[in-house]
């Protein structure tokens, strides 16, 4: 190990503040170099008089939940308080990654990582487990960490329904407990039965003559390489050319994994009947799970190691946390929990949080859930990532445009602004939209909106931006159903309803309002000279909310998308999305004729944007403080 060197692929390390203390789990694989970290999760069950002592226990059982098998704790980085020693504060993160991983059951024979925060410096120091602890001055950032992780590795995936029948006594409900955990017992010695069978196949559409499935007898899952006839690796189902894909867990290769339980057949030794006798009243309760698991491996790995050391010990963990949640309200409240796989940004893997179907996504209950986990993960605490409209779907193949239709299902353009020329502004500072929208504009669906129907399509357009968001699960509005809202609301009388009136940056506040709770802020201009001089002011609105904004002049409306502007010479330049476009959906027709691009004010012809005898309103959604 005297070469000993740290590569980092995930963005952000430190999740907690300097000023704080704390404790944070780094993540790699088995299937990578030894010491790559791949994600960190922060340690969030702690003792209450020491943030550095973790409760292992409370922790194994979350990382159990949350990480895909594939993916192991390989060390621990420490945030420490101002007087402590570096390398001392090392060794308790490698003691502490050494007794989470014994309490995980993972493999004690492995070099670990401890991570310090110097609390003199604040730069980030690096220890590895080397018959003690050695520091390790070479750390590499790995420039294309999404192809790094799924160039050499797919998923596994494995959907599993069961139901499981508990009879008890109502005078002595414990034995409703015991009865579970017996027939989950059963269910888990099943997976290794020598008569279930797994049925291993591809998930990608792509592929014009898919690999045939792969079947696994159970009994074949522990026979050496040599005289097993089912020794195919896991890129058996991937093609050498399909490397050329842009690599994510979103659009990775992809292996189906189905279970097969025999429910008959000859027993291997003879048995009577057993009947239990259960004196009074006694009740039946179902207890139905849907197991759905994930894992990472390699595409050098058997598919046998595959089932018998990823899938299986998987479903067994996900089965054992279902019950743990299960237990405690049992006979009171049925809990009907159903697994979720979830990629959120800037994380190379998928986790997976489990979430109890009797509670409504906005009940306090889901929502604590929700913030608990992004406190773990690190990510922002107003924003609704992990909401089950954001779950992964490994259920069929996905290309770009799925999920995101108008009514008659033809898919729309996304982020079209990406990939356009630049401003032209020099030295100029860019505040752009954050995230994905949808580009609305005249005669889409077959509806004639033309000379009237900006503002609905710059309106369709900011919803679409929440919904994709995951802000709100309602569908776009049509026109018509953005006339309604206003009727309901009294801002219009019902003839206003199947009308060709215009409406404005106020009336689209409104039905923002209405449809999803988002409230909007409204900038005045009397003339559109003065709209460069809101430059800072968009410019603070893109980088805090990050949302479209729809600019209303005249009978004119578009939507804005971004500013580029130099603070010192008061050059700018507004990138609009132009709704009055009427063609087809062609990129590049769209934009090669500016339908989207930079604007300046004036160009370089002395032709004005925006009309100076013209009042102009702002519209600026504000982002919600959700999870």
């Amino acid at each position: 190990m005297a070469d000993e060197s740290i590569r980092i692929l995930c963005r952000k390390l430190v999740l907690i503040s300097k000023t704080d203390s704390g404790i944070q789990w780094l993540i790699g694989s088995p299937f990578l170099p030894s010491c790559t970290i791949v994600s960190t999760f922060r340690c969030i069950h702690t003792l209450a008089s020491d943030p550095l002592s973790p409760d292992f226990s409370k922790e194994a059982g979350d990382m159990r939940a949350l990480l895909p098998r594939g993916f192991e704790v390989i060390g621990a980085l420490i945030v420490g308080t101002s007087n402590a020693n570096v390398e001392r504060l090392a060794q308790d993160a490698i003691g502490a990654s050494v007794r989470l991983r014994k309490t995980l059951l993972q493999s004690e024979n492995q070099s670990l990582v401890g991570a310090v925060v110097d609390p003199s410096s604040g730069a980030l120091r690096f220890f590895v487990s080397d018959s003690g602890v050695k520091s390790v001055d070479t750390v590499v950032y790995e420039e294309q960490p999404e192809k790094y992780v799924w160039e050499r590795g797919c998923v596994l995936n494995c959907e599993l329904p069961i139901k499981l029948p508990v009879i008890y006594s109502v005078e002595e409900r414990k034995g409703a407990e015991d009865m579970l955990i017996r027939a989950i017992d059963a269910v888990v010695a099943k997976f290794r039965d020598s008569k279930t069978t797994y049925v291993l196949e591809t998930l990608d559409n792509s592929i014009t003559e898919a690999p045939h499935a792969v079947v696994i007898r159970s009994r074949e899952l522990d026979l050496p390489t040599e005289s097993n006839p089912n020794s195919l690796l896991c890129s058996h189902f991937f093609s050498e050319d399909n490397n050329h894909k842009s690599r994510s867990a979103e659009n990775a290769d992809k292996i189906q994994v189905t279970l097969l339980l025999a429910t008959s057949g000859a027993s291997p030794k003879p048995a009577a009947p057993v009947a239990e006798y259960i004196p009074g009243e006694a009740k039946l309760l179902v207890v139905d799970y849907k197991l759905n698991v994930i894992c990472y491996a390699t595409k050098d790995l058997r598919l046998t190691d595959a089932v018998s050391k990823l899938i299986i010990p998987g479903l067994v963990d996900q089965l054992h946390t279902m019950k743990n949640m299960t237990l405690p309200n049992l006979l009171s409240q049925h809990p009907k929990l159903h697994p979720y796989h979830f990629n959120p940004p800037g994380f190379l893997h998928p986790i997976t949080a489990i979430y109890d179907s009797l509670y409504g996504e906005t009940e306090m209950k889901q929502v604590e859930i929700r913030r608990s986990l992004h406190l773990r993960l690190g990510l922002p605490s107003d924003q609704p990532l992990l909401r089950i409209a954001s779950a992964m779907n490994f259920s069929i193949a996905k290309d770009g445009a799925s999920g995101n239709t108008l009514k008659k299902g033809i898919p729309l353009l996304k982020d079209v602004h990406i990939g356009i020329p630049s401003s032209g502004v020099n030295g100029g500072d860019v505040s752009l939209v954050q995230g994905s929208y949808e580009y609305y504009h005249y005669l889409q669906d077959g509806f004639d909106d033309s000379g009237w129907g900006c503002a609905y399509r710059s309106l369709q357009t900011i919803v679409s931006w929440f919904k994709i968001q995951q802000y709100t699960s309602i569908g776009v509005p049509s026109h018509r159903e953005i006339q309604q809202s206003l009727v309901e609301i009294g801002d219009k009388d019902p003839s206003f309803i199947g009308s060709r009136e215009w409406i404005g940056a106020i009336e689209l506040s409104f039905v923002l309002d209405k449809l999803l709770g988002v409230s909007c802020k409204v900038i005045n201009v009397r003339s559109g000279d003065e709209l460069p001089e809101k430059c800072r002011e968009l410019m603070m609105h893109f980088e805090t909310q990050g949302t479209p904004i729809m600019i209303g002049g005249g009978v004119l409306a578009y939507t804005l998308l971004g500013v580029d502007y130099n603070d010192t010479t008061g050059d700018c330049a507004f990138l609009i999305l132009d709704p009055h476009y009427t063609g087809s959906d062609d990129l590049k027709k769209i934009v090669n004729g500016g339908w989207c691009g930079w604007k300046k004010a004036i160009d370089s012809k002395g032709k004005r944007f925006f009309l100076p005898n013209k009042f102009y309103n702002l519209l600026l959604p504000q982002r919600p403080n959700m999870v």
